[in-house]
């Protein structure tokens, strides 16, 4: 694979767009991340790795896609992708992607699900220090050291609830695409079951089944996930709120604390 310089590249999600880590057979180093050897771009297509994957966005947010979730990743946050799952990237626009590939038995005991986590201060840091890093860093150095502790802190990092459960009957998925580009839309539950031709009844007992929430739940986050990207952009609360389905201000914040357990302000500070 040929490297190529690069500053802080804006990502991009491009359907069709090759994999720029398809010539790779296995990583440079069990850690892989360096800014000035990856593209860092948003992949829009379905894809997999060898190895496990984490992204990030400096700015912006990104969303991660498998067959059995959307992982939403606003500034603080990053996507944990195992090994070997299938999912591709997309970002809103003017997003800045960090990337970093973990090889398989690098850390312990990896995460076997697609998951979210807390960028906490100290891990930010590392995964920003180890950017400038050269791709063949020595091991046995300072770098090296660098590297473990970076690894140990990503197998410590909090998980948190940025995704929606994606179920795997067509029509469900045709109402849940429906709902994530149109988050205000109020339909009720019998009005998208008679678009299926199935009973409410029916509809809501798939969506139990297949995402383990009810229909409310799924998009009440739905709508939540919805509004993290204008809040990270820096757009009113209540703007956020309104543009994503809620009635008000308050609605919105305290649908935010249940789910989150945080305020949006405070979110946005962590």
């Amino acid at each position: 694979m040929k490297h190529r310089q690069t500053d802080s590249t804006t990502a991009r999600a491009t359907p069709g767009e090759p994999d720029p880590l398809a010539d790779l057979v296995t990583l440079p180093r069990p850690l892989y991340g360096s800014v000035h050897s990856l593209p860092n771009q948003a992949i829009g297509s379905p894809h997999r790795h060898a190895w496990a994957q984490l992204s990030h966005a400096l700015r912006g947010t990104l969303r991660v896609e498998t067959e059995s979730g959307h992982f939403l990743a606003p500034p603080g946050r990053a996507v944990w992708i195992p090994a070997g799952t299938r999912h591709a990237v997309a970002c809103s626009p003017g997003t800045i992607i960090r990337s970093l590939y973990v090889a398989p038995d690098a850390i312990p005991a990896p995460r076997r699900a697609c998951a979210v986590i807390v960028v906490e201060p100290l891990l930010r840091e590392l995964i920003q220090a180890f950017s400038q890093l050269p791709v063949h860093y020595d091991r046995t150095s300072a770098d090296g050291r660098l590297a473990s502790v970076l690894l140990d802190r990503l197998g410590m990092a909090e998980e948190t609830d940025l995704m929606l459960p994606w179920p795997e009957d067509l029509r469900l998925q045709a109402i849940c695409r429906h709902l994530q580009t149109h988050p205000g839309d109020r339909s009720s539950l019998d009005e998208h079951a008679g678009r299926c031709r199935v009973s409410g009844r029916t509809l809501s007992r798939w969506f139990q089944r297949q995402t383990g929430l009810t229909f409310r739940q799924w998009r009440q986050r739905c709508r939540l996930l919805a509004a993290l990207p204008a809040l990270a952009r820096g757009e009113r609360v209540t703007d956020a709120a309104l543009a994503s389905g809620y009635d008000s201000t308050s609605a919105f914040i305290a649908a935010f604390h249940d789910q989150l357990g945080i305020s949006p302000g405070a979110f946005f500070q962590t």
